[in-house]
């Protein structure tokens, strides 16, 4: 279908490919839109500075474009992307965390965090611990990952809750770490517990959510 640019600029409602997510709506030219086919990457058109403008070229937080669809009036685009760190100017992952009505039981802090953690890969920041670890590499990550759940064992061997809860704290940071450094997300993890839930294990010590 051809795009409808009649009325100079047509909103573009950007969504994460790998979770869904809607990350942000912004505006595109007839120009900017070019330039998004031309890049692979996303230009949007700013009606307060009245110029074009490419997402990320001044943060690193770029969006790799994935899939562009157009409604049935050709006249808004759906564009799914790869989202290289926040999609927010406020640093949040998704401009749209203000919740104004229903609940929200996502486990937002681990989001938050592996976004924090993801974004250190992009801009590091001297003297941090997640960029010691992800400078040292896989091998200094899993070390620490196996040393955080041999004390989880002794914290739970040890019936202290708060020490049991910090050091699951603890494993579950290096976990997300882990997560970065091989890049992939908590959303691939849900949707992993997803497709298992009620159905036969494929192997011996693989059980289904709802035999657990």
């Amino acid at each position: 279908m051809t795009l409808d640019f009649s009325k100079g600029l047509i909103p573009a409602i950007i969504v994460e490919d790998t979770t869904d997510e809607v990350l942000m709506l912004a505006y595109m030219s007839e120009e900017s839109y070019g330039k998004t086919l031309e890049t692979n990457t996303t230009w949007f058109f700013s009606r307060s500075r009245n110029e074009l403008w490419n997402k990320g070229a001044t943060s690193g937080h770029f969006q790799h474009v994935k899939e562009i669809r157009s409604d049935c009036d050709g006249d808004t685009l759906l564009i799914r992307v790869d989202q290289i760190g926040p999609a927010c100017h406020t640093g949040a992952h998704s401009c749209f965390f203000n919740l104004e009505k229903g609940s929200d039981d996502k486990m937002s802090i681990l989001n938050e965090l592996y976004d924090q953690i993801n974004d250190r890969k992009t801009t590091p920041k001297e003297g941090s611990y997640t960029n010691y670890l992800l400078d040292r590499g896989l091998d200094k990550i899993l070390k620490k990952v196996g040393e955080e759940a041999t004390e989880v064992v002794i914290a739970a061997k040890n019936q202290d809750k708060a020490e049991l809860t910090s050091e699951l704290a603890d494993l579950t940071y290096h976990v997300l770490v882990l997560l970065a450094e091989q890049g992939l997300t908590p959303a691939d993890i849900e949707r992993e517990l997803e497709k298992r839930e009620g159905k036969l294990s494929v192997t011996k010590d693989r059980k289904p959510i709802d035999e657990l």
